[in-house]
């Protein structure tokens, strides 16, 4: 008799741990945030990041502050300004896109005026990213002149 009882009991406490476990799993779908890129090996700074050292993980963290990149495709090519450690996540700020324009290469300068352009050869004093605002020598005068770096890898010449 003694042994009946007992194996009721187990019967209900391993139904009552199942219906514990299945919670669970639900509160850890609820508090799941969304994703966010972690490093799956360290990236020093300079690094490009690619998406083979990369991952994306389930948020469940509901205190994590925010300012984390949350896709791979977010941040694939980027350059790190700062050591990234494996299983952390990225801040945003701590990524850079790739400069366009690298110091003491030869670019082009193009300088617009209405309908007239004009061209010269110069070399940047700095590394730039598409849309910073660098100096620039030309190399023809060796005049310095500032100009904004476009997509293709010139340099628009500012009028004074």
């Amino acid at each position: 008799m003694r042994f009946r009882r007992m194996k009721r009991h187990l019967a209900s406490m391993a139904a009552v741990m199942a219906a514990t476990a299945s919670l669970w799993v639900a509160s850890d779908a609820a508090y799941a945030q969304g994703f966010a890129v972690v490093p799956t090996q360290t990236i020093y700074p300079g690094e490009a990041l690619s998406a083979t050292q990369l991952e994306e993980v389930a948020v469940t963290n509901p205190n994590l502050a925010g300012g984390y990149a949350q896709s791979i495709a977010e941040v694939d090519g980027m350059i790190s300004k700062r050591t990234l450690l494996p299983g952390r996540t990225i801040p945003v700020a701590s990524l850079r896109p790739p400069y366009a324009i690298n110091r003491g290469a030869n670019i082009r300068l193009t300088f617009t005026l209405g309908s007239m352009t004009i061209s010269a050869s110069g070399t940047p004093l700095s590394d730039a990213s598409v849309g910073d605002v660098i100096r620039v020598r030309n190399l023809d005068s060796g005049v310095i002149v500032t100009g904004t770096v476009l997509a293709d890898g010139t340099v628009q010449v500012m009028a004074k």
